[in-house]
C-alpha cells in the first residue's frame, strides 16, 4: 500500500541542547557543531540552504556551498549575474540553514550581505579544479538558453581561449558574505518538543534566548 505522506516521521532521540550547553558567543557554538558534523563524515557537511528576496520581497531558495567562515560571516561563491546575485544587489538581505540530519540538527543564520574582497574572490577562484574555472566563464547562470549545445560550445571555445595559460577570475564571479544578525540553533527531540536557541546581536553584544519547539 502506497504509504500517505502525512504519515511520514521520524522522533528525534540522539541529543539535547540545554542553557548549560551553549556558548556565549554563536560563532563558538557553530565551530562546536561544525567540528562535530565534519566527525561524523555528513555527506557535503558544508552545503546549505541560500534564501533571498526580491526588492519585492518575493523569495527564493537554492542549495549553496559554504566555502569559509570566521567571525565576520559566511561565505560562498557564485555569479554575480545569477538570480540569487541580481537579488543581493537589490536586496542585500539573506538566510542560510544547515541540516545535518545524521545529527538531528539544524542551524538558521540571518544577517545582511557583502561582496568579499577582489583578493579572497581571486583566492578561492585560483583554487578550483581547471574544469570549474571554464565553467565560471562558460555559464551565464540563471539565463534562458536553447539547449545544452550552448554550454558546451562556450566550454570548448574558453578551453580553447586559455589554454597554456592561467585562468583568470571573470568579473561577473565571486563571493557573497552573510554578516549574522541572528543564529538559531535546533536540536531534535522527541515528540516535536525540539530544543531552540536563538542569538540575536545588540549595541555589539549577543543575546541568547531558548524559544518554545
Amino acid at each position: 500500500m502506497k504509504q500517505l505522506i502525512a504519515d511520514i516521521r521520524k522522533d528525534y532521540r540522539q541529543h539535547s541542547l540545554d542553557e548549560a550547553d551553549i556558548a556565549a558567543d554563536p560563532f563558538a557554538q557553530f565551530e562546536r557543531w561544525w567540528n562535530e558534523a565534519l566527525a561524523s563524515e555528513i555527506d557535503e557537511v558544508n552545503a546549505m540552504t541560500l534564501a533571498t528576496a526580491s526588492k519585492e520581497g518575493i523569495p527564493s531558495a537554492r542549495i549553496v556551498l559554504l566555502k569559509g567562515y570566521d567571525e565576520r560571516g559566511f561565505v560562498f561563491f557564485t555569479n554575480y549575474e545569477s538570480t540569487k546575485g541580481k537579488e543581493l544587489q537589490q536586496n542585500p538581505h539573506a538566510a542560510l540553514v544547515f541540516f545535518w540530519k545524521e545529527l538531528e540538527r539544524q542551524v538558521r543564520i540571518e544577517g545582511k550581505v557583502e561582496k568579499v574582497s577582489d583578493a579572497e574572490s581571486d583566492e578561492y577562484f585560483h583554487s578550483r579544479p581547471e574544469g570549474s574555472r571554464i565553467g565560471a566563464w562558460s555559464s551565464p547562470q540563471s539565463a534562458i538558453i536553447a539547449n545544452r549545445k550552448i554550454i558546451e560550445t562556450n566550454v570548448t571555445q574558453y578551453t580553447k581561449r586559455f589554454e597554456n595559460q592561467d585562468i583568470p577570475r571573470p568579473a561577473h564571479w565571486g563571493g557573497y558574505r552573510v554578516m549574522p544578525a541572528s543564529f538559531e540553533f535546533w536540536q531534535g527531540r522527541s515528540s516535536r518538543l525540539h530544543d531552540r536557541f536563538r542569538y540575536t546581536l545588540g549595541n555589539g553584544n549577543w543575546k541568547a534566548e531558548r524559544l518554545a519547539p
